[in-house]
């Protein structure tokens, strides 16, 4: 797994300074949310797989399963993706280019793990806490596990409490 963020990392941030640029960085968001989508699927992944096609055919048959929402530069991305052999690594590639479009945007999105469902109350002091100490917006989840006794694990970013 290692392997795969560290070859997708270029990829990620070569799209970010990109739709940083070109202040389309929603854009760019939402397509590779997309694109990570079409080829998780098991069908997608088993046609990446076929020897039967080459990389422009993949390339463009993404594209196509993408229709209207891309642009003449989201479609090369792909194409350049398919012709070095990483489209499988589009879902990889999406999540590295979301933390830095939120880390760019000010937004760290953090996680919240109870062992009872947090009250609205509880959630907004978790955030205020955060906001105060990491000084950004926070985008807050939250998840509850049954194993846990009592308390919260909260992630955000590196940091873990």
């Amino acid at each position: 797994m290692a392997e795969a963020i560290t070859v997708a990392r270029p990829y990620a941030q070569a799209a970010f300074l990109f739709a940083n640029a070109h202040q389309t960085l929603i854009v760019w968001s939402e397509m590779l949310s997309l694109w990570a989508a079409i080829t998780a699927d098991d069908t997608m992944s088993g046609v990446i797989d076929s020897p039967h096609l080459t990389e422009s055919q993949l390339a463009e048959l993404i594209i196509e399963v993408a229709g209207d929402h891309m642009d003449e530069q989201c479609a090369n991305f792909v194409r350049v993706l398919a012709a070095n052999g990483r489209l499988k690594l589009l879902p990889e590639i999406a999540a590295m280019y979301e933390i830095k479009r939120r880390d760019a945007e000010g937004v760290v999105q953090a996680q919240m793990v109870t062992a009872y469902p947090a009250s609205e109350a509880q959630q907004a002091e978790i955030i205020a806490s955060l906001h105060k100490r990491l000084g950004r917006e926070i985008e807050l989840s939250c998840a509850t596990d049954p194993d846990l006794l009592g308390g919260a694990i909260i992630r955000a970013g590196d940091l873990v409490i």
